[in-house]
């Protein structure tokens, strides 16, 4: 008789090794080596017969015998999601998605398959009871006929369920509470969370039926399980933000079917999760005149462009050693902005403590909110308010110069849209611009100290 098998696992890159180490050879990183039994070849249970034997095996084919062609796509009916997702749900995909505990993720996808009328939907739950379901869909809208609820944790009666009913989509909340009876192990270790995902994934793939999974959030950030898991799905969707602010990014951080730099924004209400189609007038306040370390930049995300407002605060630093806080930002990044405004500009802030936030909870890796910043820092540093009808957009490099940023016809029209009457953007960016087209007053900077001339005069 065959022996179970123990492997040591990295929760974090998913490297293996038949021995325990103190540090992973692949990420270098301590402490992240878990143990996992394999089970060894047994008699097939239920789950396997159904996920496996039941599946016709796949033959070789010659590549120029596919036929390939658009991917159909399953409207959601959520703008939002549909955009993050690429253009929709895709037959026989595996999406993932992952935020911490209370965040919303239960909120959204329920709120989502309610408005799916005409597919059959299987909502199966390890956490909540059917009744809780219940109060929770009437709350969030009008129920869906086409809408089951299944409250189970084995992948085997899943799989039998699913067999049964032949439904569109199946929604599992959460791949930590099921298991399967291979795996000798407690729902949620690695080992079942591996063997789960891979079974659902088969499933999905020879059956055409798109599988939605909900993940946890461990106290790292990351997707609670092992990393395979992020390798096996095809979408990957982060839903994230703070619960003491009214906005949700719904992110995508991995998408075999579209891109991974869109974004959807939501707006937490009492009765679900509302669509913020233009997120530039929320996420700017209307009483900023007069305010200073206040600078307004135009960001984009995808193909998405949104006025965003960056705030500064510099003061005096009260034990000797300056503080740099950053929330929304990268803390590095403003470390080099720093750095350049002493060297270039001559702007002496090694001994003051500067703290920055980019309003409304979001967080921004565009580069083009690079002269906002520095705006915004040496707005408070001097107490200067900047001008309420100028917003700016452009990366700044390390010699002090002003570099080309993309899509400045997007931004541009987007400040105009919402009644700006300057914008500060890089030369380069004016060589083929067409300056008659818009109403707004294009102003062209190239290093640094052109443009604090610009704000401050």
């Amino acid at each position: 008789m065959a022996k179970d098998k123990t492997v040591y696992v990295c929760d974090y890159c998913g490297q293996e090794s038949l021995k325990w180490m103190g540090k992973c050879p692949a990420c270098n990183r301590w402490g992240t080596m878990k143990e996992m039994k394999i089970a060894a070849p047994s008699k097939p249970s239920l789950g396997k017969s159904v996920s496996q034997s039941t599946l016709q095996h796949p033959t070789p084919q010659q590549l120029h015998t596919i036929e390939a062609g658009a991917e159909p796509r399953i409207d959601m009916g959520d703008g939002e999601l549909n955009r993050v997702l690429g253009g929709g749900l895709v037959p026989g995909s595996l999406v993932l998605l992952g935020g911490e505990p209370g965040i919303g993720k239960s909120t959204l996808t329920l709120q989502t398959v309610l408005q799916l009328q005409g597919r059959r939907i299987l909502y199966i739950s390890g956490e909540e009871s059917a009744r809780q379901i219940k109060l929770r869909a009437d709350r969030l809208g009008p129920v869906n006929e086409g809408l089951f609820v299944l409250c189970e944790t084995s992948l085997e009666q899943i799989f039998q369920h699913i067999e049964e009913m032949q439904p569109d989509l199946v929604v599992i909340d959460s791949i930590q509470t099921i298991q399967t009876e291979t795996v000798e192990s407690s729902a949620g270790s690695l080992a079942q969370i591996r063997e789960c995902a891979a079974a659902l994934l088969r499933y999905a793939k020879s059956r055409g039926v798109s599988i939605l999974l909900i993940g946890h959030i461990n106290k790292e950030g990351s997707l609670a399980g092992p990393k395979v898991l992020e390798h096996i799905v095809d979408v990957v969707l982060q839903f994230e933000g703070d619960q003491h602010h009214l906005y949700r990014i719904l992110r995508s951080m991995k998408n075999r079917f579209g891109s991974t730099s869109e974004l959807g924004i939501y707006e937490m209400r009492h009765d679900g999760l509302r669509q913020v189609s233009n997120p530039s007038e929320l996420l700017l306040t209307d009483n900023r005149e007069g305010l200073s370390g206040v600078a307004i930049s135009c960001s984009i995300e995808g193909v998405r462009p949104f006025l965003i407002e960056t705030q500064a605060l510099v003061s005096t630093a009260a034990y000797g050693t300056a503080q740099r806080s950053t929330t929304g930002f990268d803390g590095r990044r403003l470390n080099m902005l720093l750095a350049v405004l002493e060297k270039r500009v001559g702007f002496k802030l090694a001994q003051k403590d500067v703290f920055l936030n980019i309003a409304g909870g979001l967080r921004v890796t565009d580069p083009a909110i690079d002269l906002s910043v520095i705006a915004a820092v040496l707005s408070s540093n001097g107490d200067m308010p900047i001008e309420g009808d100028v917003c700016m957009a452009g990366e700044v490099g390390l010699s002090g110069e002003i570099r080309p940023v993309s899509r400045i016809e997007q931004r541009i029209a987007e400040a105009q849209k919402l009644g700006f009457k300057r914008i500060l953007i890089p030369s380069h960016n004016m060589n083929g611009l067409d300056k008659k087209q818009y109403k707004i007053e294009l102003v062209p900077v190239r290093r640094v100290v052109e443009a604090v001339r610009e704000l401050f005069g």
